[in-house]
């Protein structure tokens, strides 16, 4: 809830319309998936799940382990697994891994079972946010900023098939828990205030 009604009302309305689906958030490390992603399901009254919390969890071990013991094909693996289980558990907002919509598999679950947003940064955006942590196994390299690149290069043409794109940008996370609910209220045709459901 806030403190601004017609905002609750636009929520309560989304809410009634995604019925059983989820809303999945794809996007590169450093999109805003969590952060933005635990403020999307407090307005919505949804639990929240973040993929890579949950496969640490079901690993026992943090993911810059899973990926020094077990190389990152048997991550992908145990990731689209957990996705699959929590997509299967009923609506929620699920924050997903920056490399979890390229694989076909989880890409057709996710259309089964939800509605997928595109949270979508420039580069020098998403540069200046993982450079304040030092977890991400893929940017360990040296060179974060030729990595991101190339990254982005092999995956925005994926992350464009997701149903809603919503660009992210330095603004307040509750603004961008705005944008994205206006975004899906769009792509569901939600009734505006005053409108019959």
């Amino acid at each position: 809830m806030t403190a601004d009604p017609e905002q609750d009302e636009k929520a309560a309305r989304l809410r009634a319309v995604l019925g059983a689906r989820s809303i999945v958030l794809v996007g590169m490390m450093g999109a805003g998936k969590s952060s933005v992603g635990k403020r999307l399901a407090r307005r919505l009254a949804l639990p929240f799940a973040d993929a890579d919390t949950e496969i640490e969890q079901a690993a026992g071990m943090t993911i810059p382990e899973i990926f020094a013991l077990h190389g990152e094909p048997a991550f992908r693996d145990g990731e689209k697994k957990v996705i699959a289980r929590l997509l299967e558990a009923g609506p929620m907002v699920l924050a997903t891994g920056g490399g979890a919509y390229m694989n076909a598999e989880t890409r057709a679950a996710i259309a089964r079972h939800g509605i997928c947003v595109w949270l979508k940064a420039e580069l020098d955006v998403l540069l200046r946010r993982v450079r304040r942590r030092d977890d991400r196994p893929l940017l360990k390299n040296g060179d974060p900023e030729s990595t991101l690149a190339r990254l982005i290069d092999l995956r925005y043409p994926a992350y464009a098939e997701a149903d809603v794109t919503v660009v992210s940008h330095d603004v307040p996370q509750d603004v961008m828990v705005d944008t994205v609910i206006e975004a899906l209220g769009r792509h569901l045709h939600v009734p505006g205030p005053g409108d019959e459901m």
